[in-house]
């Protein structure tokens, strides 16, 4: 049980802070337009094509956020809807991360450690194989 709660604290810290916090980046972008700021200064990414659509990245980061969080909230609950959509949540984001270097590293770190507690959490001290009685 603990460590589903620290499993999603740390996904609310993930999706909020690293997803909604770095897509409300791009209400300016939308707002007055990518001309006047040059956000591939500050950020850049491994794929050109990144790069080049920066302002639908942090949409999209905007996406993640929301549904890692709403995951998180579900695994605190102790729902079963949250268990999974965590689990995609963490398997996703580890599949991504490498297309979305540098900063998929961070996202890396976050999605491995929530999958290990909750990994650890469902199956606790349970055996790959059952022990056969001696005979």
């Amino acid at each position: 049980m603990k460590k589903y709660k620290a499993a999603s604290i740390i996904m609310i810290i993930h999706g909020a802070c690293m997803e909604i916090g770095g897509g409300l980046c791009a209400v300016p972008l939308l707002i007055f337009g990518s001309e006047r700021f040059e956000i591939s200064k500050y950020f850049s990414f491994a794929l050109p094509y990144f790069n080049d659509n920066l302002n639908l990245m942090l949409i999209m980061g905007v996406v993640y956020g929301i549904a890692r969080v709403i995951g998180a909230i579900g695994l605190w609950q102790n729902r079963m809807w949250g268990f999974a959509m965590s689990v995609i949540n963490c398997v996703l984001t580890m599949a991504l991360m490498m297309f979305m270097l540098p900063m998929g590293i961070a996202d890396g770190i976050f999605a491995v450690s929530v999958l290990i507690l909750i990994l650890t959490g469902y199956y606790g001290d349970k055996k790959v194989t059952k022990n056969e009685k001696s005979k």
